[in-house]
């Protein structure tokens, strides 16, 4: 089972950014897909970024250019670079885990807030 621990949350000014964390209880090089979502009030939750573990990396189109994911393998660690945000970014983030495609269980962080003020 993989735990996994989001940080760096907070409130932020439109056009700031932000750098999550999300810290694994495993070596992520051990899992295939690792993931941040997001879900604001009253919408669905809904996939921002990916990296497999062959580093593959895959963004939710409309945040292309603005977020970037990145890892440090050595401290199971995966990072959500969050630039120039806006209002509509506020949400909780969640990390995400996949050990394997091959299976649909998926592991989940308890989730970090994060605040845009305009």
């Amino acid at each position: 089972q993989v735990q996994l621990v989001e940080s760096g949350g907070g409130l932020v000014q439109s056009g700031g950014s932000l750098r999550l964390s999300c810290a694994a209880s495993t070596s992520i090089l051990s899992v295939d897909k690792m993931a941040w979502y997001r879900q604001a009030p009253g919408k669905q939750r809904e996939l921002v970024a990916s990296i497999t573990r062959g580093g593959t990396r895959n963004y939710r189109d409309s945040l292309k250019g603005r977020f970037t994911i990145s890892r440090d393998s050595a401290k199971n660690t995966v990072f959500l670079q969050m630039d120039s945000l806006k209002p509509e970014d506020t949400a909780v983030y969640f990390c995400n885990a996949q050990p394997t495609i091959l299976s649909s269980t998926v592991f989940w962080g308890q989730g970090t807030q994060v605040t845009v003020s305009s």
